[in-house]
């Protein structure tokens, strides 16, 4: 206070800059487990081959998409001039953009409060104006579209967080712009009024002099509650809260819940529809075990297959509840009582039952929907059969065959398929307790030995079956091969009730007088006159000169001398036939390692014989039944050709995998094509290959750009004479371009493509569904 009484006013204090407080919200829930945030997981429809699991669809394709340095470079223009515009308006060279203010009169309020309050708020109207005007040139929504994983990585959440719907980011905006204003008018001395109740509070002593503590102190503390109320105040009127919750990052506490739909889903029960059908003990029973981890994603994917199979028939309701509350998570269990494998080598995803093999590269070669995206296969691709062809060290076996064959044991382990892989003891196609049988030809330990009729009953079908894989890969004729064997094989069934073993059946082929008059002697024991008849055929038949008999015979002397039936040991082995193919098996099939090459010919050759005869006629065909074969060499046969056609509708299809296409007879290469829906060309493959890939995956229609250049003679003196110095300095002459596109049918792939453009580790493939979707030919980078 003066001596005349008035009111000294001291220098405002500029004030502490605070963070708004943070939104008032109910404390954060903890993190779910592992596995409900995996069964949580959002797996969209995608594509045929492209990994669900998490899967982010992408925005439609734009044509006019701007490159990188495009996009950056007219951003940065944009910036540029916005700032030169602002720079000329702020030293008064634009004087029309103040028109408005001259036409209200403003500019005669003079330097008072509501004046330079008028006058400050259209110039942050106007900045914002320049701000959307130049944004929209320097492409910033783009800008922002195309970095905005990058923003999200950042801030540590998902890369699937929605964005902000327009009426919220224009709100948020709107109330930012508004507190700026607010802000730079409060505390640059323009506006005053809120300082009011600061000088009404404090006594008149505080301001007598302005360096004492308690002056600092009450200056202080009001500038930072006049902040928060403001901040407050912005923060509920433009919906801070809800930005703030949306993009919290992880390291303050977000969950990572992107919208309230996200939120919605974490909040839901597990296993709601079994709780909405009248069994919520079970129900919470399996949400306590998955939330104890006690519950694996084999055993969820089990329980979820088993209640599929309730809601189709709701009279077992009861049962389902029962062996719920009575096992848990161990209900339903794999007959073997395995709930996973020791091992896992690869990715899956059981309730897609897909399995990870690699990613599709990020180039133009690839479609546009499967660039950067990982690639899967599952039963939907399977089902119409898989040909693997490349060369040795090319990735097979290892980053394909492997991964296939333990997804489907893994899904063999939760009842939805029947696998048998075939391959040699050095292919690893999994450790001996990821399956239920394991048939070693050659090795007397085995507890197993192959039927080599492949569990069929009739006499006709077994002949069949045995020709098929003894000489289907050469012109013999299959019939009078079946023939021959079957005036064998029905005498010697009608004797003794069984099929004849690989020793017996291989004499009687030789003509060995003793066991044919013994066989003989029985069928009249047993009063079978009518296949005594068909071994007199037989005997007749030997005479010729071109009997088949010699040629079966040794045929099956290379399965004998491969120990194929085991000798003395088959007494104590059990039989398996793929007949069996109805439960959910797992069988590895271990062909010799070393020699009996012909032999592991005939072996792959029978079972593929055999698979495609007992999947089409199963009764029950519920079970997705595979056969992998790690080398199919000489196993494809005009009838095994046949049978894979028919192996899309009987739920069941096979894995091929090949050195080469050479190991196919050149009349059957384009109908193995043909027979498969997926096909796989590594690289390394030669061009030969390359050529029947090439012509299987067709053409398509694409751009061609011809670029011509002729030489530059347009222009005046000048011009002319600058063309010249710069040919006499650089030796060359200047030339003008023009661009001609045209649409061309090509092939997706060329033969010189696949086999020279193929890097290491990567191979081109093509999936087709069980539903007929048909993909495009994908470079895949497998591991």
């Amino acid at each position: 206070m003066t001596t005349d009484g008035e009111v000294r006013r001291t220098p405002v204090v500029p004030p502490q800059h605070t963070a708004p407080p943070l939104p008032r919200q109910e404390p954060a829930e903890p993190p779910a487990p592992p596995l409900v945030r995996w069964a949580r997981t959002p797996r969209p429809a995608a594509g045929a081959g492209i990994w669900r699991l998490g899967h982010v669809p992408k925005p439609p394709q734009d044509p006019h998409r701007l490159g990188d340095r495009e996009l950056h470079g007219t951003a940065l223009l944009a910036l540029l001039a916005g700032w030169l515009v602002w720079s000329l308006y702020d030293n008064r060279y634009l004087r029309a953009v103040d028109w408005p203010l001259d036409w209200a009169g403003a500019r005669s309020w003079g330097p008072t409060t509501a004046g330079i309050s008028v006058l400050h708020t259209y110039q942050v109207l106007f900045i914002c104006l320049l701000a959307y005007v130049f944004g929209r040139l320097g492409h910033a929504p783009e800008l922002w579209r195309r970095h905005r994983p990058t923003a999200l990585r950042l801030l540590g959440l998902p890369p699937g967080t929605e964005p902000l719907e327009r009426a919220v980011v224009l709100r948020a905006t709107a109330a930012a712009v508004a507190g700026y204003v607010v802000w730079t008018l409060s505390f640059r001395g323009v506006w005053t009024f809120w300082l009011e109740p600061l000088y009404a509070l404090v006594p008149d002593a505080w301001w007598e002099n302005g360096d004492t503590t308690a002056y600092t102190v009450a200056y202080n503390v009001h500038y930072v509650l006049y902040a928060l109320l403001l901040a407050l105040a912005l923060g509920l009127a433009g919906g801070w809260g809800t930005v703030w919750r949306r993009y919290r990052p992880a390291w303050l506490g977000g969950h990572g819940a992107g919208t309230p739909r996200d939120r919605e889903r974490e909040r839901q029960a597990e296993w709601s529809e079994l709780r909405e059908a009248g069994a919520a003990g079970a129900a919470d029973h399996l949400a306590g075990e998955m939330r104890t981890g006690a519950m694996s994603d084999l055993d969820y994917a089990r329980i979820e297959h088993a209640w599929r199979a309730v809601r189709a028939r709701p009279t077992a309701l009861e049962q389902f509840e029962a062996a719920v509350l009575g096992d848990g998570a161990g209900a339903f269990v794999h007959p073997s009582g395995r709930r996973d494998l020791t091992v896992r080598t690869a990715r899956h995803d059981l309730l897609t039952r897909q399995v990870c093999i690699g990613r599709a590269v990020d180039e133009e070669r690839n479609p546009y929907e499967h660039r950067g995206e990982e690639i899967a296969l599952d039963p939907t691709v399977l089902g119409t059969s898989l040909l693997a062809v490349g060369p040795p060290g090319s990735g097979k076996t290892g980053r394909v065959i492997r991964p296939v064959t333990e997804a489907l044991c893994l899904h063999a382990l939760t009842g939805q398929a029947a696998v048998v892989a075939v391959g040699t003891a050095r292919s690893a196609l999994g450790p001996d307790d990821a399956f239920d049988i394991i048939v070693r030809i050659g090795d007397e330990r085995s507890t197993h030995v192959l039927d080599p009729y492949g569990g069929a009953a009739d006499t006709d079908e077994a002949a069949a079956l045995l020709a098929e894989a003894l000489v289907g890969d050469t012109e013999t004729d299959l019939r009078t091969a079946a023939a021959v064997l079957a005036q064998l094989i029905g005498p010697f069934q009608a004797a003794y009730g069984h099929f004849p073993g690989i020793p017996e059946l291989r004499a009687m082929l030789d003509g060995a007088p003793a066991l044919l008059a013994t066989l003989r002697e029985d069928l009249g024991h047993a009063g079978a006159w009518s296949q005594q008849r068909e071994l007199d055929a037989r005997a007749r038949q030997a005479q010729r000169p071109d009997d088949l008999g010699p040629r079966l015979a040794d045929q099956l002397a290379l399965l004998d001398r491969a120990g194929f039936s085991h000798g003395e040991a088959a007494r104590r082995t059990r039989p398996f036939s793929l007949s069996s193919l109805e439960h959910p098996l797992r069988v590895r099939v271990d062909l010799p390692a070393t020699g009996h090459a012909e032999a592991r010919r005939v072996i792959t050759r029978m079972l593929l014989a055999q698979f495609t005869a007992a999947v089409a006629a199963r009764p029950d065909r519920t079970l997705f039944a595979a056969l992998v074969l790690d080398d199919a060499t000489s196993a494809i046969t005009p009838g095994t050709v046949r049978g894979l056609t028919q192996l899309r509708p009987a739920n069941a299809g096979a894995v091929l995998s090949l050195r080469t296409l050479d190991d196919v007879p050149a009349a059957l290469r384009s109908g193995l094509l043909g027979a498969v829906g997926c096909r796989m060309a590594f690289s390394g493959i030669t061009t030969w290959d390359a050529e029947h890939f090439a012509r299987a995956w067709g053409t398509a229609w694409t751009e061609d750009r011809d670029v011509t250049s002729t030489p530059d003679r347009s222009g005046g003196v000048v011009r002319r004479f600058t063309r010249g110095v710069r040919k006499l300095f650089t030796g060359r002459e200047a030339t003008t371009e023009s661009v001609t596109v045209r649409r061309v049918e090509r092939e997706r792939w060329s033969a010189s493509e696949l086999a020279h453009r193929v890097p290491p580790r990567h191979a081109v493939l093509s999936l087709t569904t069980v539903a007929g979707e048909a993909g495009p030919p994908v470079l895949v980078r497998l591991g």
